[in-house]
This record gives structure tokens, sequence and C-alpha cells, in this order.
């Protein structure tokens, strides 16, 4: 049986394949076209999928070359899991080694951005703290306290502006785009996921208190990358954007 699955999964996405001979139609008569229309519309499905899933990568090539693109990776990378809410982890990955979209280099991590925004989305919910519990801490202990960011938080930084080509792209804000990366803090902390511009040294800061380091040392791990880093600013920016679950 795993044998014929494989032969029938190669089969659905390589037109180039016959339809598997155990397959039969109406009466033990050949499949024939029957197959061809079924493949068709597996590929269409998939293709749809990833189309959902990165519009601003379909509003940046074009619905039509979109589609030839998904096309390709679609034949390539079939899904791993029944659930399409994960099919296209690979995409970024795949946009990364396709040559002929090598003069847009911006599209592997745009498309990462993406991925991330869904991730956040069907991340596990999670309650925000009291900003006044932070006033509570006394303040000789500030420095060796833990916290627990939300769960929905996802963090990249880019040598492209990533946030500016989604907003671009995806709102009626059509500000000239900069000429410079930009790191980006995604999150859905109730309802719709948000996506914040973060200052230098945010990146380090917020990795460091995600992976368990007291506020004293994701401080320090902030300003070794950018001396000017306000961990003050971007603590109270953590509290009213309700990224804060609990203190440790």
């Amino acid at each position: 049986m795993p044998d014929r699955l494989t032969d029938f999964g190669q089969a659905v996405l390589d037109a180039s394949k016959p339809a598997p001979n155990y397959l039969s139609g109406p009466h033990n008569r050949p499949v024939g076209s029957r197959f061809n229309v079924y493949r068709n519309n597996v590929v269409l499905g998939l293709t749809n999928a990833l189309a959902e899933s990165f519009p601003v990568i379909v509003r940046l090539l074009g619905d039509q070359n979109f589609r030839s693109l998904a096309n390709i990776h679609v034949r390539a990378h079939p899904p791993k899991t029944p659930l399409m809410m994960f099919y296209g982890a690979d995409f970024p990955a795949f946009l990364q080694t396709f040559q002929p979209l090598s003069h847009l280099p911006y599209l592997p991590d745009t498309a990462r951005l993406e991925l991330l925004r869904r991730e956040s989305f069907h991340a596990a919910d999670a309650t925000p703290i009291n900003p006044e519990s932070l006033g509570q801490i006394p303040e000789p202990d500030l420095a060796k306290t833990r916290f627990r960011l939300h769960p929905t938080m996802r963090l990249i930084s880019s040598p492209y502006p990533l946030f500016s080509i989604w907003r671009y792209n995806s709102t009626d804000d059509l500000s000239p785009l900069p000429d410079l990366g930009e790191d980006v803090l995604i999150a859905r902390p109730f309802a719709d996921v948000e996506m914040r511009l973060l200052p230098a040294g945010a990146i380090a800061f917020l990795t460091a208190l995600e992976t368990g380091e007291n506020l004293e040392n994701a401080m320090a791990s902030a300003t070794r990358t950018a001396p000017e880093f306000d961990p003050i600013a971007q603590l109270t920016g953590l509290l009213a954007a309700n990224l804060i679950v609990e203190i440790v």
C-alpha cells in the first residue's frame, strides 16, 4: 500500500507520468481523461492555497506569473500534511533558489514575512498581563526579572524594507519605500495579526527575553548591537502591545 500511495502521489503531480495501472473507472474501464481532470484539480487547489497564503508575492509578480511559478513549486513540493494551513512552509526557500527571480532579491524575505504572519495567526492564544503588574516589581528586583512573551510573537530581520513592501501592497498607504532594511515584530495578541517596525537592537532584546534571559542580560544583548537602544521604551511598548503574558 505505501508503494501505491507514493506512486499515486507522484503521478498526480507529474503530468508526464501515466495514470497508475491499478486505477479503473466505472465498469472497470480505463480512467482515461478522468485522472487528468483530477490531477489538474489537485494542482489548481494547491496553487490557490499558495496564492491565499502569499498575497503580497501574488501582487508583486502578477497573478499569471505567480500561478506559473506556483505550478513549478507545487509539483516539486507536495504537501507533507493534509492541513492546508501549513502548506507553503518551504516556499520562501524555493524562491531563494529560483534563479529566474534572482533579480528580485527581496522576494524570499517577503514570503518569509507572510509565512510568519500565517504562523502567528494559527499560534496558541494567551492572556496578556495587566500593565500595572510591572509597577509592582520592586526596583532592585527588576533587572533579574524574566518575562514570558506572547506565543504568537514572531520576529524577522531583513536587509530589505519588508514592512514597507507589505504595507505598500496590502493597504492604501502608498508612501515611498525606504532604501534600508527593516526589523519587524508580528503578533496576534487578540483577534487580528498586527505588525510593528522595530528600532535597532530590539530584535536582540526580544530574542533574549524569548529564550529566557532576564531583563539585565536582554538589555546587554541589545546595547551590544545598538548602543542607543532604549530598553524602557521597548518594555513599555511590549506592555502597550499586550505581548507580555507572564512575569517570572
